[in-house]
């Protein structure tokens, strides 16, 4: 597993060095990083839950530990991130299931 304290840091650095070569890039990001706050019809808490399962459907490392610790920050308990990485796991089994069909599908079509 990742010492994500370590990871974390090193990799605002990197993204720091993104943010001086394309700073446009950045400011773009973060426009939609805070779109969804302008609303407030979720709570930060619960949007921290919905981007933890999303960062773990699109596998994404940095997305988990930015995520982690934005959830830790609003209280969010254990309890409740593993009920979110339930959703996820859910999700991703779901979508395999889809695709798995469309196999079928592509089995048949192709054997005719």
């Amino acid at each position: 597993m990742l010492n994500w304290k370590e990871y974390r840091t090193e990799l605002m650095g990197r993204v720091g060095q993104i943010a001086k070569l394309a700073p446009d890039t950045i400011k773009g990001y973060q426009a939609l990083l805070t779109a969804g706050q302008k609303t407030n019809h979720l709570t930060p808490k619960q949007r921290e839950l919905i981007s933890l399962a999303v960062a773990v459907t699109v596998r994404c490392d940095g997305c988990i530990v930015m995520h982690t610790t934005e959830a830790l920050k609003h209280g969010t308990t254990e309890e409740e991130i593993a009920e979110a990485l339930g959703v996820a796991v859910s999700v991703n089994a779901g979508a395999a299931l889809v695709y798995s069909a469309r196999v079928i599908d592509a089995s048949t079509a192709i054997s005719e």
